[in-house]
């Protein structure tokens, strides 16, 4: 556990070689924690592979599904200094950035910040939270699936289902005074995110979505997170691109990622030449041609010093 200050401590793990190249692997959601399957990505002999749970999800503390826990210092900001407080408390110069779905703003934001600490990006599922982008993913990707979307619709106040859904369930997750209704808004937001992804190949319920405390904790933060649209101007990550100039990078990206889609890291590669963007056959979740993508990043990245 790493004291990052403002009563929070980030839990935080390292695998792989200890002399290893060093690379830092950025999870999704906001919330969604870490996982011991992404170690995966990387081959053990050749990196030295940091994760860590971001504030309030996982085993950081204090948790988000306890409804005391505060929010006001749980933003992308604060996500950015716990990121280079990691890296300095591992005593590493620099290293390797990957991040998953949320992973790729955080990742982004973070390397536009910080450039002269990244040697590689490779950004999977790319997101840049856009505010055009979570009206996309909460609002338009409602057309694909009309059933699933008008019962997410209604489970907000009535005078309120016209206007800015993810706005109306952060009032209801982090505002109301009810347990009972902010329960109630957890379940119907990742019964939401669980039908987004419904169509893509080998699909079955997100059984995380089963535990009441990751429910909480997933559809707080990813409310308090994408009602400000992670706290970063409209078009701040493509317009700063620059600043990753002779980084080099991957962007590997479905298809059929109904919840974003591909014109999203098409954009940033616009604006980044020294990325790759691999477009493949798959969705949000991904699958054999998006990991094949993303490991042959690694090992191609892991020759370089």
């Amino acid at each position: 556990m790493l004291d990052v200050g403002e009563g929070q401590q980030v839990y935080w793990e390292v695998s792989g070689h200890p002399a290893g190249k060093p690379a830092i692997v950025l999870h999704g959601g906001p919330g969604g924690g870490s996982s011991p399957g992404r170690r995966r990505w990387f081959d053990p002999s050749a990196y030295r592979i940091v994760q860590f749970d971001q504030r309030g999800c996982g085993r950081s503390a204090p948790p988000v599904s306890d409804p005391a826990t505060d929010l006001s210092t749980n933003t992308t900001e604060h996500l950015i200094a716990d990121i280079e407080g990691l890296r300095e408390h591992l005593h590493v110069d620099r290293w390797l950035v990957c991040g998953a779905s949320w992973g790729g703003t955080l990742g982004l934001a973070y390397a536009e910040r910080h450039p002269e600490r990244v040697t590689e990006l490779i950004f999977v599922s790319v997101t840049m939270t856009r505010a055009s982008d979570v009206h996309w993913l909460y609002h338009e990707a409602g057309r694909f699936f009309p059933e699933e979307w008008a019962r997410f619709r209604s489970g907000v106040p009535e005078n309120e289902r016209d206007g800015d859904l993810v706005a109306a369930y952060n009032r209801l997750l982090n505002e109301h005074p009810d347990p009972a209704v902010r329960a109630t808004a957890a379940q119907n937001w990742c019964d939401w995110e669980d039908a987004v992804v419904s169509l893509e190949e080998g699909w079955t319920p997100n059984p995380r979505y089963q535990n009441a405390d990751f429910r909480m904790t997933f559809a707080r933060l990813c409310a308090h997170y994408f009602s400000h649209a992670a706290w970063l101007d409209s078009d701040q990550l493509v317009r700063n691109a620059d600043r990753l100039a002779g980084i080099p990078g991957v962007l590997v990206h479905g298809r059929f990622d109904l919840g974003g889609p591909p014109d999203v890291p098409w954009l940033l590669a616009q604006a980044w030449p020294a990325a790759e963007l691999h477009l493949v056959r798959t969705g949000h979740v991904g699958g054999d041609e998006m990991m094949e993508e993303l490991i042959g990043a690694t090992d191609r990245f892991a020759a370089r010093l």
